[in-house]
């Protein structure tokens, strides 16, 4: 079949990410003899300076990790909530949501202590070999995408009245980033550039090194210099002036961890994700819900295959919404069982539903933030608030600065059959003032933990904010074959799910998956269900899907009760996917044509 590009194949080594430089940057890695793990690192950091308004240092990081021949790990790179970020602290300031900008909305910074972690542990390089790329483009300049000025110019006002370090950054001379012109970051160089030198000074050997600059981030002068802005007060989305609670001890406090994957079973298929702190089991969910056989499926792309998968996504992101978070126990094992899934997929029928409906594991209530209770209600002033139509999960801004679906991925798989996914986002230029010293500003994950008490989502110290971002990865009998994930917030495991299964259930091309004729397939994605992103509204029997998508299958859900948007062509996600065939030993990879600047590299 015809596709935007071709399925790469090679034996060597194959990269996709959500920006070419960071792909590259990641692939001389691999040429330079480093593995899967080092070139991830690599591009992680090229990352934060190329598309500053979808990640940053100061953001987080979910990885999922195969090694070759061992277990598929989850390494945690979302930090929790500082022990001063009660609900009664924020209740006393006169907020029911936390602020989707400024201080208040910082979690503990992950990103950077999961990327050291992962280098120490699995990879082969140094720290100065993985920073080079990102510090070159950091003080000799990038070509910036269209994306990163349009959406300095959203915050203009903003960065230029109140966030003026943001603006010695992002608008020098009182200019916005251009395409065709170099880009500059040097306080970020430098930062990363003293990183080396004090950790280097701490011993010869990368693991001192490695150990030495996660000591720098905790508690030398990234710790203070982070400290000092969150104790700035800051304008954020409330309309007010507003100090963090992040604390010293927080920081030095934290370091990133190693988990056990959830997993789900289909069809020859072992899917894993991140755990219930995270968006990932809905996805697990989502195929639960599917029939257990691959035969019994609608045909693929048919308006019965579209509105199945609709009305699943709803019941998955409905019992997100009251059984996920990281302040109460998880039910997995009910929510992903057989008697369980069997009861919810009767609930689906010929129509389109507009409720929100979580369901009852094990005989318990659920239970929704009083927010969500009203938007799912569509009480007066708590409809449709704020949820964008469409996106290719680049950011939605305001001008207070209100982002949601700001996010980068890449995968990556080496000669050995090293793989890994990872999600980088959070630390927007957008989410924060710039810290002067850094270069790079502060996250805003907490803006995804409610103010109610009682809750697996309530806002809790030492606990993490549920998160949307949800790398993938996929075993076949048993080992690894596929990495893949995209940006999007709350269309993440949305449009995983619909690549994956066109993965699993369309004709391979050159005796390999079709990586890219998955990716390049009309997508869609609904919001009937409570946004994670400030001010966390909802659009009730909402799908939008892309101008490409069969009139026919478009009229079909309609038919069905429906209310669809028809988005412009090429709108809907920014998927990214490596492969490897345990077999042969052969290697593939693809990414998004949308956004106009993922791209997969690899011999």
């Amino acid at each position: 079949m015809f596709t935007t590009r071709p399925t790469l194949q090679g034996t060597f080594g194959m990269v996709s990410s959500t920006h070419w430089l960071a792909s590259q940057s990641a692939m001389a890695v691999l040429e330079d003899g480093g593995n899967a793990y080092d070139a991830a690192v690599a591009a992680g950091f090229v990352l934060h300076v190329v598309e500053p308004h979808l990640n940053g240092p100061g953001g987080e990081v979910p990885i999922i990790l195969a090694l070759a021949g061992g277990e598929v790990r989850v390494l945690c790179g979302q930090g929790p909530a500082p022990a001063g970020a009660t609900i009664g602290h924020y209740r006393s300031l006169g907020l029911e949501l936390v602020p989707g900008t400024g201080p208040l909305a910082a979690a503990v910074p992950g990103a950077f202590d999961a990327w050291m972690l992962l280098l120490r542990d699995h990879g082969t390089k140094s720290l100065a070999q993985v920073l080079r790329y990102a510090i070159e483009y950091a003080e000799d300049g990038h070509a910036p995408v269209e994306r990163i000025g349009q959406t300095v110019e959203t915050v203009r006002e903003l960065f230029e009245t109140e966030w003026t370090s943001s603006a010695d950054v992002y608008l020098p001379g009182g200019k916005a980033p251009a395409p065709g012109e170099l880009f500059r970051n040097p306080a970020l160089a430098a930062t990363w550039r003293r990183v080396i030198a004090e950790a280097e000074a701490a011993g010869e050997d990368r693991v001192s090194q490695i150990e030495a600059a996660r000591a720098v981030w905790r508690e030398g002068f990234i710790a203070e210099a982070l400290l000092r802005q969150a104790g700035h007060p800051t304008m954020d989305t409330s309309g007010s002036r507003h100090t963090g609670t992040l604390a010293a001890a927080d920081l030095a406090g934290w370091s990133a961890t190693y988990e056990t994957p959830a997993t789900y079973d289909w069809n020859g298929w072992t899917l894993c994700k991140a755990g219930g702190w995270s968006q990932g089991p809905a996805f697990l969910q989502q195929l639960a819900l599917l029939p257990s056989l691959a035969s019994e499926l609608p045909r693929y792309g048919s308006a019965e295959y579209v509105h199945l998968l609709i009305e699943g996504c709803k019941l998955a992101m409905a019992d997100r919404e009251a059984w996920y978070g990281d302040a109460a126990d998880v039910p997995l094992g009910t929510l992903l069982s057989e008697p369980y899934n069997t009861a919810r997929r009767a609930l689906i029928d010929e129509r389109a539903s507009y409720e929100l409906r979580p369901g009852s594991p094990d005989g318990r209530e659920p239970a929704l933030s009083a927010h969500a209770s009203a938007v799912a209600a569509g009480e007066p002033g708590f409809d449709a608030l704020g949820v964008p139509a469409a996106g290719v999960g680049e950011p939605t801004v305001a001008k207070d600065g209100t982002t949601r679906g700001d996010t980068c991925h890449l995968d990556i798989v080496d000669r050995w059959g090293n793989m890994i996914a990872a999600t980088p986002s959070g630390g927007w230029l957008q989410s924060n003032p710039v810290v002067p010293e850094l270069g790079f500003p502060l996250g805003t994950r907490l803006q995804m933990a409610w103010l109610d008490h009682g809750l697996p989502n309530s806002l809790t110290p030492g606990r993490r904010p549920r998160t949307t971002l949800t790398p993938s990865l996929a075993l076949r009998d048993g080992v690894p074959v596929l990495a893949f994930g995209t940006p999007g917030g709350d269309q993440q495991d949305q449009w995983q799910l619909h690549f994956f299964l066109a993965v699993a259930l369309r004709t391979p091309v050159r005796g390999g998956l079709d990586l890219q004729g998955a990716i390049d397939a009309p997508n869609w994605h609904n919001d009937s269900f409570p946004s994670s992103f400030f001010p966390r509204g909802m659009r009730p029997g909402s799908v939008t899907v892309e101008a490409g998508m069969d009139q026919d299958v478009i009229d079909a859900l309609r038919g069905r009760g429906h209310d669809v948007t028809v988005a412009e062509a090429w709108s809907e996600g920014r998927l990214c996917a490596v492969a490897r065939d345990p077999e042969t030993g052969i290697l593939s990879a693809a990414a998004n044509p949308r956004g106009m600047q993922g791209y997969a590299v690899g011999r």
